[in-house]
């Protein structure tokens, strides 16, 4: 008799909620942090899921910037801007992708280092989820009318590059980030919809 076996699930986005929350948890219990950027991330993300699971998961939807203000790595508070998180899932949490827009125009606060950004778990890394996420979050930018996105990353994230190339994008520039963002060299990438 021959041995079954199983496919594994496709990756799909899914809205954070209960059902994947456990499995958020895991990652942020293995050490993956939501912003690269801020390690620190992780643990505050524990620490407001333990205070208040529902409202964690509510503040990753917020389509009307009615959050808090975005803290950048120098301690520095900016409006929120409106936006959501989406989290990749092929039967456990993969990482997320998020988007944030200006209502009403494309261009983004000189803060705002693009319209997309993404983290796949280390773990999840080499199978195309970025790829074929950042492909979906694409549609969803468009349904909120956005005609051209902004996307940036370091010289060195050739993998990240690899992603937005193979979605359409097109270097614009190099450039240097905001001292309250560290001063670094990256690479702004525009894809238009």
């Amino acid at each position: 008799m021959p041995k079954s076996v199983s496919e594994p699930r496709p990756m799909e986005l899914v809205w954070p909620a209960r059902p994947y929350l456990a499995s958020y948890v895991s990652a942020l219990n293995r050490g993956w942090a939501r912003d690269e950027s801020r390690p620190e991330s992780g643990a505050e993300d524990r620490a407001a899921i333990e205070a208040d699971a529902t409202r964690f998961l509510a503040s990753l939807v917020d389509r009307e910037a009615k959050g808090d203000p975005i803290t950048l790595p120098d301690g520095t508070k900016v409006p929120r801007l409106p936006g959501y998180k989406c989290w990749l899932w092929d039967g456990e949490f993969c990482g997320s992708i998020d988007l944030r827009w200006q209502p009403g125009t494309i261009a983004l606060p000189v803060y705002c280092l693009g319209h997309i950004g993404y983290n796949v778990v280390p773990w999840k890394r080499r199978k195309g989820y970025a790829t074929r996420a950042l492909q979906a979050m694409l549609m969803l930018a468009a349904g909120e009318g956005l005609s051209r996105i902004e996307i940036t990353t370091g010289p060195d994230n050739h993998a990240s590059q690899k992603v937005i190339v193979a979605n359409g994008g097109m270097l614009a520039e190099s450039f240097l980030t905001l001292p309250s963002q560290g001063s670094l060299t990256k690479y702004r990438y525009y894809i238009y919809l």
